[in-house]
This record gives C-alpha cells, sequence and structure tokens, in this order.
C-alpha cells in the first residue's frame, strides 16, 4: 500500500476531529462509538489508532480546540467594541444565550455542550475544561474592569473576577436548561434565555 503523505495524514486528523467535535457536542463523548466517528469522517475504524491512543486523547483535543474556538469568538466580539467594554460583554451574553446556540450545540461552544461530559472523564478532561473556563473568566473580568473604569465606579479585581465566575455559570447554566426543555417546551426555553440575558446585562 502507498505511504499517507504528512499533508494527508493532518487533513485525515483534522477530519477526525471535526467530526468528533460535532458528534461529542451533540450526543456526549459516550454517545459516539469510535466506528460511527470515523464512518462520518470517511475513514476506516483501523485508522484511527493512527491518529489518537484512545477516544479519551481525542476527547481532550475537541475540548482543547473547542474552546480555542469559542474564545477566539469572544477576542473578536471585543476588538468588534473598542470602545465599550459593556457592549462588548452584552455582545457576548447575547450570542451564548441566543436560540441558534442552543438549537446547534453541535456548532457552538464546548463550555455549556461538554460540561457534564469533562467531569465525569477524568482529571485530564477537567484540566482542558478548567483551561477554557479560565480563559472566559478572565475576558469577562477584563470586561467588567473596564466597563467601571468607563462609568466612574468602583470595581476592585477580586469583586471583578467574582463577578465574571457568576456571570459565566449563568450563561453556561442558562443554555443548559434551555436545551434541555426545548423540544417539551419551546416557549419555556426561549423564556430561560431571554429572562437570563435580561438580568445579565442588568448588571
Amino acid at each position: 500500500m502507498p505511504r499517507v503523505s504528512r499533508q494527508q495524514k493532518e487533513l485525515n486528523r483534522e477530519r477526525i476531529v471535526a467530526a468528533a467535535s460535532e458528534g461529542f457536542k451533540a450526543r456526549g463523548i459516550d454517545g459516539l462509538g469510535i466506528d460511527e466517528l470515523m464512518k462520518t469522517a470517511g475513514l476506516t475504524h483501523g485508522g484511527f489508532y493512527n491518529h489518537f491512543a484512545s477516544k479519551e486523547d481525542l476527547a481532550l483535543e475537541v475540548l482543547n480546540q473547542g474552546f480555542t474556538a469559542s474564545l477566539g469568538v469572544v477576542d473578536d466580539l471585543i476588538g468588534a467594541h473598542p470602545r465599550s467594554s459593556r457592549a462588548a460583554l452584552n455582545a457576548i451574553v447575547d450570542g451564548y444565550l441566543s436560540a441558534e446556540h442552543r438549537d446547534h450545540p453541535e456548532a457552538g461552544c464546548a463550555s455549556a455542550a461538554l460540561a457534564a461530559d469533562a467531569g465525569r472523564h477524568g482529571v485530564a478532561a477537567q484540566e482542558e475544561y478548567r483551561r477554557g473556563l479560565q480563559g472566559y473568566i478572565a475576558a469577562i473580568t477584563d470586561l467588567l474592569r473596564g466597563s467601571a473604569q468607563q462609568t466612574d465606579t468602583k470595581l476592585d479585581p477580586r469583586r471583578a473576577r467574582e463577578q465574571a465566575i457568576a456571570v459565566f455559570s449563568q450563561l453556561v447554566g442558562a443554555q443548559l436548561i434551555a436545551r434541555a426543555i426545548a423540544d417539551a417546551d419551546p416557549a419555556l426555553s426561549d423564556e430561560v434565555l431571554t429572562a437570563n440575558g435580561r438580568e445579565l446585562k442588568r448588571r
């Protein structure tokens, strides 16, 4: 058999990670087996082990890339509102608590889609989740402090971090609850997103 080029091997790896990212975020890490994953990626089952030692290793890569992408979106939103930290934070809240994010977890942030999975899949998975969480907390802390400075309001760093943790926890929790009832009661699901968005933007 001809050897696979380095470029093709990298492309195959990217296809596996992309398929896993969508599958894991939509159905959970335990909800997608390697056979189905590799079929979705258009590759053979045996080819999986040319790239990852185990499904757990793949899950770590999905968490890593998922948070990197999400934090990139946050950076873009901050960059789009250079004169107003509050406007940037409101844009983050609106995007996170959108119906689009609720209805398409496979394309959304790993923070809500894989929170329970990270807790169940050992310390390494929790470390990847922690890395992403710290990135969100740092970004929101900076925005809260920036907003305070722009409105001549006192907000010390410790209090700002505390508020940032609460804000992000509310974002994730609201999205989890909205998804949990989206089919059973769409109106209530919408209400959960809207109510939390309004409360967060009042802070």
